[in-house]
């Protein structure tokens, strides 16, 4: 599979206050990610996740090594526009992404202002919103919406600018379960229908169960990268940098530690209740 952005050696330092030494939120980061892939990045709270994935369209700009998006450096300034055409990014809080008082009027702001003609705004407005099942809600005022509705909406607005990459920077953090639920399915359909790249930084280890791939990064570096069931096997190491493991492979190992003979690959809540069965009925 074709690599859509490659990471090489890394490195971001925020400014640091007067008299002090900056200190490295990325340090020599080395990570590619392939086109049309599911990638989930986990981490503690400053661990470097949300600072990566702001490189990762030009938001931050590296000050050592190269970010390179579809061979695109994100240091060279003439080709940020294309750069952010291609990776799109939707934060936190979609309250600081929803710019009008119409939802159809905030999915088209973006593609009006790269001068999109009024046809294939209208195509792209109406496209995006049936993208992430909102499309009923095209007249209606976003700040009326529920959370995971605005966060759909501010998906819809990236998703207008037709990007290949959607990077999503903790954008269920401030979310109900039924609204981590409805944008994780709008970005999977995504990436299943449309083929679209998703990078999702995320501490809600049940959000990487049905990832390509998962990246953990401690202390602004990669420390482990795999598939989920490669990954959430390492039950202790991940514990002591901090994280959790999904509720199932959690269960799974507390029962291990019991004595029950079940593996920690189950990470579905019908892997792990058959495998119970299985192991209670030797």
């Amino acid at each position: 599979m074709a690599e859509i952005i490659r990471t090489e050696n890394l490195q971001y330092a925020y400014p640091a206050d007067e008299g002090a030494e900056p200190v490295l939120a990325l340090e020599g980061v080395d990570l590619t990610i392939e086109r049309g892939s599911f990638v989930v990045v986990l981490g503690h709270n400053g661990s470097g996740k949300s600072t990566l994935a702001k490189t990762l369209n030009g938001v931050l700009l590296p000050c050592g090594g190269h970010v390179y998006v579809e061979g695109m450096d994100t240091l060279d300034e003439h080709l940020l526009l294309a750069i952010r055409r291609t990776v799109g990014m939707v934060f936190q809080n979609p309250d600081n992404q929803i710019v009008a008082n119409v939802v159809e009027e905030d999915v088209a702001f973006a593609p009006e202002n790269l001068g999109v003609s009024s046809r294939e705004i209208r195509q792209r407005v109406d496209d995006a919103l049936a993208a992430v099942g909102m499309g009923e809600f095209a007249r209606h005022a976003p700040h009326l919406l529920s959370g995971g509705q605005k966060q759909r909406i501010a998906i819809a607005g990236v998703l207008a600018m037709e990007p290949e990459c959607i990077v999503l920077d903790e954008a269920t953090a401030m979310l109900d379960p039924v609204g981590r639920r409805e944008v994780l399915s709008a970005v999977h359909k995504l990436n299943r229908e449309k083929g679209i790249t998703v990078v999702l930084i995320t501490h809600h280890m049940n959000e990487a169960e049905d990832a390509d791939r998962v990246v953990v990064m401690d202390d602004g570096k990669v420390v482990m990268d795999g598939a989920p069931r490669q990954v959430f096997t390492q039950v202790e190491r991940l514990r002591s940098m901090g994280l959790t493991v999904p509720d199932t492979v959690d269960l799974l190992d507390r029962l291990r530690k019991d004595g029950l003979d079940v593996p920690l690959t189950a990470l579905t809540v019908e892997e792990c209740a058959d495998a119970i069965l299985a192991a209670v009925s030797k």
